[in-house]
């Protein structure tokens, strides 16, 4: 049987990797790390998750609850740790990072059809089926190989990395615990800031030194993972109305909603470290540590992790892959993960698992029916092949409802037509999966 190359260890590579071990394929699977380091990444495991532990919302009334679901029933991997290092976060799936690299990286380690190969790759191989699963955070020499293979040299955009704070560093006295609007269990840290402790914070932001682009980049943010900072230029009240959001988080002491809310959320299984939420940023270290040491109960924060920013590498899907993620000119290469233009961590996972299954499928010569669009993971294999975002238009995107078929039908409330969304993705995705359980020793 023909071996399966996967380069890139991360969630896309490791879900990969795994669906194909489990069809019978044997795979060798490449990881830069630990000899090479990303500016991004710091553990030396598998798997990594780096800006946010968070895996969103578990609930079905957002598109990434059914596409963990359906995840989740097909034996994924990612879904498995996922479901294994949770920590509480009210109605989000957040997890221990440490822990859930740790539970990929375990269980990698002992299969025996997948091996690890600890090597920088900086060229596509020449011959036999290849996953690209390199990641946003591609190295220089692969992306321009890449980028000679596709013939676009300049699709990337920039990400930015929320600051983890340590728990005793936090003045408990100031804050208070509660999730908005007392939907599930009170499991987020709350500082709240008045007019003028916000307005100045605001000033602070937009005149702190920030870390600069490199001459030959283009800065380009992805709009679901914007910088702090830049979201304060837009306007005074930007992040009153975006994650310094206070509505639905009254004070207990006062009994009142104050100007602006800031949110911490657990980070690790032992609560620890709490996540900074929604304050990526890309000012420099010496300025976090002064500015958000001014938020009411950070005074004293001691920063596990700073904030930071990096390039995010991804290619024109729709121009150089067809639908069943293979590069048109040359389809034994397939790509997976954030590369291909989907973003976030289950999407990527979820990219992962498809270009798992599809090669393997092809390898042992078997047809292997797509999921339907009605799906979310058929929603994002539509995405990126979608041709009329071909060109300057195309870019990242998380999966959401808007990318599914509208229901048929009379008109419902957004809430109820997303449940009915969920309901007709999780029918179709169980009957497109039902042949599959059946061969599972396709060998």
């Amino acid at each position: 049987m023909q071996n399966l190359t996967i380069i890139g260890a991360g969630l896309a590579g490791c879900e990969a990797a795994w669906q194909a071990a489990q069809l019978g394929i044997n795979v060798t699977l490449f990881e830069m790390k630990p000899d090479h380091y990303s500016e991004a990444h710091e553990l030396p495991g598998l798997a990594e998750l780096v800006c946010s532990n968070s895996l969103r919302g578990k609930g079905m009334n957002n598109a990434v609850g059914c596409l963990k679901e359906e995840l989740r029933r097909a034996n994924s991997l990612f879904m498995q740790a996922a479901d294994a290092t949770e920590v509480p976060a009210g109605g989000a799936l957040a997890v221990d990072r440490a822990a859930f690299s740790e539970f990929i990286s375990q269980r990698i380690a002992e299969n025996p059809r997948i091996e690890v190969v600890h090597q920088q790759v900086d060229r596509l191989p020449d011959e036999g089926p290849v996953i690209v699963a390199s990641g946003p955070l591609t190295s220089a020499n692969l992306a321009q190989n890449i980028a000679e293979r596709t013939g676009d040299d300049d699709l990337y955009f920039y990400d930015a990395i929320a600051p983890i704070v340590s728990a005793e560093s936090i003045d408990h006295s100031v804050i208070w615990r509660a999730s908005r609007y007392d939907k599930g269990d009170a499991d987020y840290l709350n500082c709240p800031l008045n007019e003028e402790q916000y307005k100045q914070f605001i000033a602070d932001l937009c005149a702190a030194e920030k870390v600069p682009a490199r001459n030959f980049e283009k800065m380009i943010h992805f709009e679901g993972c914007m910088p702090i900072e830049e979201m304060a230029a837009r306007g005074e009240k930007t992040l009153a109305f975006g994650p310094m959001k206070p509505v639905g988080l009254p004070d207990p002491r006062t009994g009142k909603t104050p100007y602006a809310v800031i949110q911490l959320r657990q980070d690790n299984l032992h609560a620890t470290s709490y996540n900074i939420v929604g304050f990526q940023t890309k000012l420099t270290y010496p300025e976090q540590r002064r500015i958000f040491r001014t938020i009411p109960g950070l005074e004293q924060a001691e920063f596990e992790r700073l904030g930071s920013v990096h390039r995010n590498t991804f290619i024109n899907s729709p121009h150089c892959l067809n639908g069943r993620l293979q590069l048109i000119s040359d389809p034994r290469i397939y790509f997976a993960g954030q590369i291909t233009g989907v973003e976030g961590y289950v999407e990527s996972a979820a990219c992962g698992f498809l270009a798992g299954i599809i090669a393997s499928y092809d390898l042992l010569g078997h047809e292997l029916t797509l999921p339907p669009g009605v799906t979310a993971c058929g929603a994002l294999l539509q995405h990126l092949s979608n041709k009329g975002q071909a060109g300057d238009t195309f870019q990242p995107q998380n999966v959401n409802y808007g990318l599914f078929p509208p229901l048929e039908g009379r008109k419902m409330k957004r809430a109820l037509r997303r449940l009915a969304m969920a309901e007709r993705a999780l029918e179709a995705w169980d009957n497109w999966r039902l042949p599959l359980t059946q061969e599972e020793d396709l060998a």
